[in-house]
């Protein structure tokens, strides 16, 4: 037996009160096994008075009531006899229930022959509705046959339950006697069949062959019983066999087997008085039978007894002395050995863990303080506790060491987070300034394309700086529009050009947490490009809740395993310890981080038919009504005024659209917003009709590409031409709209507030899967 690793008072336990605790199971062992053997030796006479001599007297009365049914139904007219026989049935089947109920018998079986007590309760309970048939003479004889039949069986079957002694010649006599009362309830079978046949002048069908199996397997019990029984009663049964009785039942018995049809001149008198005299003789013979059993089994069980209280003292006493003695030479190593096992609980469940907390909240921690000597004596022992003093001053300033070690690598990545963002946001402004003095459509598609970039990298400076616990200092002063969250979101993936924007109802979303929101659906966005086929499109709406405002992301991937999900699921539900080991998943942490800032929540939920729809919901507090066109503003924090990025993703080749057959929101039907007409490669101009939208046109001044050669000329547009084309078509617009509504707000007499750009976030690599 392995014993290393049991704790020190199992294994004291086991060397001092191990061997009392093996002669105390030996002593109840062996006292069970010689006690249950007694009991169930007394019970024999319980057996007999409380189910034996009940159960044969119901049995009796239900043989006789079977054979009247089965006249009543071969005759025409009722018998009164059979009234008389049902209320003795009722009354010797009541006495059988009293005792069947009673507490002595039920203390006194076992679960087999319980189990057999309550079949024969349930069994019995048929009687009742059984009569109603036979008196409305809804069933034959064969049916009325085995009615009866069944509840006998079931007494029988209690019968055989009780041949449960511990002497096996008292069991083998017992079920013998019980085999003969089951070949005497054949021979009532018998001879209920043969008075339904007599009474109707002839067999029904099938109803000689079961005449025949009835009485040969009566003749096969009796004799299978008999050879079990001492030699005394069984020459006692073959001298009854030898009487008139017996063989003249035999004769007409063995005439019935041989004649397939009524013998016409059958002696019925002669039948019914051998019938009789052998059924009596038989039931008389078990009668005694059982009696002999019971009273033998007593002395048995007394002398079973006094062996037992002899052996029982005597071990008792053993036992006793031995738990003394062993209680006295373990007591004090025990309990020395648990004031050691104590304290080393004490500083791992508790004081450690509230140690490395307190550092992990900043406060300071004297080691010496929380790790005071600990005395245990000179011996052993007290070797034991020095060394635990010293593994705890060890383990203490190990804690210190770590909390010390993460929070210089936090600093580590805020520092470094810093110095990105800001180079980010000077190449940022940088690029913005490029961008404006570009005319030429080719290098300002490179210009927008490295502006692409830079923006990713801003997000993932954003990452380390979330990474350390810090907030991005990226921030709205006003409301922005959840389209334009949307898209800023969407600006800031590598694979823009596959999201569909479908319906987004109109809400704007509060300014101090637009970056974030930004942020953590470009996230999500990402891991629904890059885990989904690249032809495939992700679908992203939003709409409002009764408690918020909704947002999903649905891609049409292979999807994930359930327990994939309600992993990632538990994850994203709380701000988790950001854990080095474990940066294959840094974008859950992010997410989880960016969600909690702000009371948002995050579901991963199965798409249909296949895929993952991430569901971002914004607590009722981020949410108010929809700025007008042009309101969004930088933030007050030293954030870049970048929301003009949120219009840019249609300058790098097609970006977001919407899907058809899905309503745009009422301020344009596309999922883009146009560019500045400054930054295209033509010019534009008022309509002169009036209509608030501008006409393009090509400025002069220009440097003229060479056009291609016929024979260079591609058959169809390039995508760069139609991406240009579509980038003018989506600034015209939007300059037109813009210039309609100032127009429309000096008729009304208000002086239209100078629109300020905003600039939006753009996407970062696909370098995670989070969803």
């Amino acid at each position: 037996m392995n014993t290393r690793d049991w704790p020190i008072r199992a294994k004291l336990t086991a060397l001092v009160i191990g061997p009392v605790t093996a002669l105390l199971a030996l002593w109840l062992f062996a006292t069970t096994l010689t006690f249950g053997p007694a009991l169930d030796l007394l019970a024999a006479r319980t057996y007999l008075y409380d189910l034996g001599r009940p159960g044969e007297a119901a049995v009796t009365e239900l043989q006789r009531e079977r054979r009247l049914s089965v006249v009543q139904l071969a005759g025409d007219a009722a018998l009164p006899a059979l009234a008389e026989q049902r209320a003795r049935t009722d009354r010797a089947v009541a006495e059988l229930r009293r005792r069947v109920d009673g507490e002595a018998l039920r203390d006194a079986a076992d679960g087999l022959l319980d189990t057999r007590l309550d079949q024969l309760a349930s069994a019995l309970d048929a009687l009742p509705a059984g009569r109603g048939f036979i008196d409305a003479r809804k069933v034959d004889r064969a049916g009325a046959i085995g009615l009866y039949s069944g509840m006998i069986s079931s007494a029988f079957q209690a019968f055989a339950a009780m041949a449960n002694s511990p002497d096996t010649q008292l069991n083998r006599e017992a079920l013998a006697l019980t085999a003969l009362g089951r070949a005497r309830e054949l021979l009532g079978q018998t001879d209920a069949l043969l008075a339904g046949a007599i009474t109707a002048g002839r067999y029904a069908e099938g109803e000689h062959e079961q005449l025949v199996r009835t009485i040969n397997n009566g003749r096969f019990l009796a004799e299978d019983a008999v050879a079990d029984l001492p030699a005394g009663e069984r020459t006692e049964y073959q001298r009854l066999t030898e009487g008139p009785d017996f063989v003249r039942l035999r004769a007409l018995e063995d005439l019935l087997i041989r004649s397939p049809e009524l013998p016409a001149r059958f002696d019925v008198p002669g039948w019914d008085a051998s019938q009789i005299g052998v059924w009596r003789s038989m039931r008389d013979f078990e009668l005694r039978g059982a009696d002999g059993l019971a009273e033998r089994s007593v002395p048995m069980a007394v002398g079973i007894l006094v062996r037992l209280g002899a052996a029982g003292v005597l071990g008792l006493l053993a036992i006793v002395c031995c738990v003394l003695v062993a209680l006295r030479v373990g007591r004090s190593l025990a309990r020395r050995l648990t004031g050691v096992r104590t304290a080393a609980l004490e500083m791992a469940e508790h004081r450690l863990p509230d140690v490395v907390a307190r550092l992990r909240r900043g406060e300071e921690v004297d080691v010496a303080a929380e790790a005071p000597e600990l005395d245990h004596g000179g011996d052993e022992i007290g070797e034991v506790g020095r060394a635990f003093n010293e593994m705890r001053r060890t383990a203490l300033q190990s804690a210190v060491d770590e909390v010390t070690l993460r929070r210089g690598l936090n600093e580590v990545f805020l520092n470094i987070a810093r110095r990105s963002q800001g180079l980010v946001h000077r190449q940022l402004a940088l690029l913005d300034r490029l961008e404006r003095q570009t005319e030429d459509p080719d290098e300002l598609a490179g210009l927008f394309q490295v502006d692409h970039l830079a923006t990713r990298l801003r997000r993932h400076a954003e990452d380390l700086v979330i990474l350390a616990g810090a907030a991005p200092g990226r921030g709205w002063r006003n409301p922005v529009a959840a389209v334009d969250v949307v898209r800023g979101a969407i600006s800031e993936v590598e694979s823009y050009d596959r999201v569909d924007v479908g319906e987004v109802q109109p809400a704007g979303v509060l300014g101090r947490a637009v970056g974030d929101v930004i942020h953590l659906l470009a996230e999500l966005v990402e891991n629904a490009t890059t885990f989904s086929p690249p032809a495939s499109r992700i679908d992203v709406t939003g709409r409002a809740t009764p408690d918020g405002y909704a947002f999903e992301i649905t891609d049409h991937g292979l999807g994930m395993s359930p327990p994939a999900l309600a992993t990632a699921n538990r994850k994203l539900s709380r701000s988790p310890e950001f854990d080095p080991a474990d940066s294959a998943r840094l974008g859950h942490f992010v997410v989880a981080r960016l969600a909690a800032r702000h009371g948002v929540r995050v579901e991963l939920r199965p798409g249909t038919p296949g895929g993952v729809t991430a569901v971002v919901h914004l607590p009722a507090d981020l949410i108010t009504e929809e700025p007008a066109l042009g309101s969004t503003g930088p933030g007050p924090r030293g954030a870049v005024p970048d929301g003009r990025r949120m219009a840019r993703v249609t300058r790098l080749g097609g970006g977001p659209r919407t899907r058809p057959g899905r309503p745009g929101r009422e301020r344009g039907d596309s999922a883009v917003v146009a560019l500045p007409a400054a930054r295209t490669s033509s010019g534009v101009e008022p309509a002169a009709d009036g209509d608030g939208l501008p006409r393009r046109i090509r400025r002069r001044g220009t440097v003229a590409r060479p056009r291609p050669t016929p024979a260079d000329a591609p058959s169809s547009r390039t995508p760069d031409e139609a991406r240009q084309a579509m980038s003018a078509l989506q600034a015209g617009t939007a300059r037109g709209r813009r210039d309609g509504a100032r127009a429309a707000e000096a008729a009304a007499g208000t002086a239209p507030s100078p629109p300020e750009p905003v600039r939006a976030p753009q996407p970062p690599t696909a370098t995670e899967r989070d969803a």
